[in-house]
């Protein structure tokens, strides 16, 4: 006995068809789809705040404000330490340079960026002072 009956059935079958019947019909390919553009996801968002100009200045603030939480982070780590004082005064240095540069920077933008910018960043800086006053109790 064969080890796959069904597949010698079905090669005998195919045999008892007619042979127009066993080529496979040849159909001309479809012509491939025009490549199209992606939409965005959103077309018709767009972005409040324009860091075309002010993209340097943002990101010079993110990563003081980076460099900021990380300085308190290292001085509440010190807590009850001899060094804690050092680092508390360098995370209180890194904070108001942080704080100081995004001030800046709201004075230089036109109002509508300047509102814009406040929305987006302005819960960091309040999270950064709030972090800094845990710094002093």
């Amino acid at each position: 006995m064969h080890r796959n009956p069904r597949l010698l059935l079905r090669a005998a079958a195919s045999l008892l068809r007619p042979a127009a019947a066993r080529a496979p019909a040849r159909a001309t390919p479809a012509p491939a789809p025009a490549l199209v553009a992606p939409r965005p996801f959103f077309p018709a968002h767009r972005r409040a705040f324009s860091t075309a100009d002010y993209g340097k200045d943002v990101d010079e603030v993110n990563r003081k404000f980076a460099e900021a939480r990380e300085e308190i982070e290292a001085a509440m780590d010190s807590k009850e330490t001899v060094y804690f004082d050092e680092e508390a005064a360098c995370a209180r240095d890194a904070a108001g340079e942080a704080l100081a540069a995004f001030d800046a920077l709201l004075e230089r933008l036109p109002p509508a960026d300047a509102d814009s910018l406040r929305r987006s960043m302005g819960l960091k800086m309040e999270q950064l002072k709030a972090e800094l006053n845990q710094l002093d109790e």
